[in-house]
């Protein structure tokens, strides 16, 4: 793929993905991680200079990785900060230029909360909805016209993300036919609502050449994931990156796992 831009780079699956690629024999060519802060000290990335550098380890190998690799840039944006939009569009089409995006990857979330009926609050869910439904439904509408762009630019490929694609990171957590030990309502609602927004963005955007897929990543060792989890992320990001490439027009619209697997709605 030409591009691909990845939204909460700075730790866990974010930052695996963007490792990942990084990885490859044939990387590609514009890859666009972002995050909320990514700095407390003065370092310039490419041609974007930022004012903090953080202390966070994870933030400073994402650092790391741009750094030694010239065709990864950096981007700061607060995905709840809605009015911000229109400029970091901007700045990521100063990036692709005429090309336009190949890939948007909805990867930032907030992780679960272990909340019963009897223990849930508003807030919860507020925020939970916010970061895990809304930004990445707004987000997609904002980048639309860079991905027609991607999409009609590579017309003669076929549906995937050489041509054009939004990619949701879901969870199988969200899936009602999977779900038999309840609780977490904030983190389970709020994915089911990414579920429907994919299926839905997946007929609305299909005449227009774009692909959209919900991906569920494993139960990885992350800071949502948690030390018990059985899965590296490594192994996680490698093998999502790997299915990324396989995608087509019988993913469109649907639910998959790491590995490929389809998943139950």
């Amino acid at each position: 793929m030409n591009s691909i831009l990845i939204t909460g780079c700075n730790k866990g699956l974010g930052l695996g993905i963007v490792k990942a690629l990084v990885k490859k024999s044939n990387p590609p060519q514009i890859l666009i991680a972002t995050c909320r802060d990514i700095g407390k000290a003065e370092v310039s990335i490419h041609w974007y200079t930022f004012s903090k550098l953080s202390q966070n380890p994870a933030s400073v190998e994402l650092q790391s990785v741009a750094n030694q690799n010239k065709f990864v840039h950096l981007l700061e944006i607060n995905l709840k900060d809605l009015q911000a939009f229109p400029s970091f569009v901007q700045q990521v089409s100063n990036i692709v230029k005429d090309n336009g995006l190949n890939v948007l990857f909805n990867n930032a979330g907030v992780s679960p909360k272990f909340t019963r009926l009897g223990l849930v609050k508003a807030e919860q869910l507020i925020d939970a909805f916010e970061t895990n439904t809304l930004a990445p439904i707004m987000l997609s509408k904002a980048f639309l016209p860079l991905l027609k762009q991607s999409a009609e630019k590579n017309s003669s490929k076929p549906l995937g993300i050489e041509r054009a694609a939004i990619i949701n990171m879901s969870s199988y957590l969200a899936s009602m036919d999977m779900n038999t030990t309840g609780g977490l309502y904030p983190y389970r609602c709020s994915k089911v609502a990414l579920n429907m927004a994919t299926r839905t963005m997946s007929i609305d955007l299909k005449n227009d050449g774009i692909l959209a897929t919900a991906l569920h990543p494993g139960w990885v060792k992350t800071s949502m994931g948690g030390s018990n989890a059985p899965m590296e992320i490594e192994q996680s990001c490698t093998a999502i990156v790997d299915l990324l490439s396989k995608l087509g027009e019988e993913h469109n619209g649907n639910f998959y796992q790491y590995d490929g697997q389809k998943l139950p709605w």
